[in-house]
């Protein structure tokens, strides 16, 4: 208003800001960096409209672009173009039930210390049921293995790991629940052949399992719960793209904001230089 009163009728901008009650710093503001707040909105949009990641919320989309990206935006500034988008994610809140505060969750201090395993299952669409085979490393929360199949007994379970442990080589620990495949005797008598130590899992408790719990939940969101899937082929190939995305795009809070294969280089350059 102030602007067309100025621009049809023959008044001064002092008066017009007294007239209008504004300050003359507001009447002479304009908005600068358009192109590069179309910029951020379009790299959102890329973001959360890419395969695997439109569950992506505020924060992940945030420290993808500031971590692997490499831009270097305020927050403050990609969240007001990111509400105004309408990307925000509708949360559902559930009620929690009030536990005791359960013990801390150790980190291991190097890559294939820890090993955390276990089992999902899910559907195809002619009804079949699929069990999926979860495998990651508790020190930089990397994904290993997503192994699909209509049955994975405790031979072929240790098949998977056998040439997991060719190209990555063998941790000392492995950590699982009390799955039958878990307690079985050739699992048993393989892990104590290579010299594996195995924790088990309190029953009742999967928070002693958090690590690899928390990541079928984030596979269940992104990618289970999200996709129908016709043959085993259809979904091996999906969860393996699933897996590139989480292990070399998906920024990780436990790891300071990056992704899991940021944090191995990481921790490889540094072991190459102390040596």
């Amino acid at each position: 208003m102030a602007h067309h009163a100025k621009t049809h009728y023959n008044i001064s901008i002092h008066k017009i800001c007294q007239l209008f009650g504004i300050s003359e710093t507001c009447y002479r503001y304009s908005p600068k960096n358009k192109e590069a707040n179309a910029t951020i909105a379009a790299k959102l949009h890329e973001i959360v409209n890419t395969k695997h990641q439109e569950r992506w919320g505020f924060r992940l989309c945030f420290d993808h672009m500031r971590n692997v990206l490499g831009w270097s935006y305020n927050h403050k500034r990609v969240h007001a173009i990111y509400v105004k988008e309408g990307l925000n994610l509708r949360v559902t809140r559930r009620q929690r039930i009030v536990r005791a505060a359960p013990q801390p969750l150790a980190t291991p201090n190097s890559m294939n210390q820890v090993l955390s395993i276990d089992f999902m299952h899910d559907q195809l669409t002619d009804g079949r049921s699929v069990r999926v085979l979860n495998v990651g490393d508790d020190f930089n929360r990397e994904g290993l293995i997503a192994a699909i199949d209509f049955s994975i007994p405790a031979k072929r379970l240790t098949r998977e790991l056998d040439q997991l442990f060719e190209w990555r080589g063998q941790p000392q620990v492995i950590r699982s629940d009390n799955g039958p495949e878990f307690i079985s005797d050739h699992y048993r008598n393989w892990a104590k052949e290579r010299g594996i130590v195995l924790w088990y899992t309190q029953p009742g408790n999967p928070q002693q399992n958090a690590y690899i719990e928390r990541y079928n939940r984030t596979m269940r969101e992104e990618l289970l719960n999200r996709h129908l899937f016709t043959s085993l082929e259809h979904m091996q190939m999906l969860s393996t793209e699933w897996l590139w995305t989480y292990n070399n795009r998906r920024p990780h809070i436990a790891n300071g904001r990056i992704t899991p294969a940021q944090k191995r280089m990481l921790t490889q350059a540094k072991s190459q230089t102390v040596h």
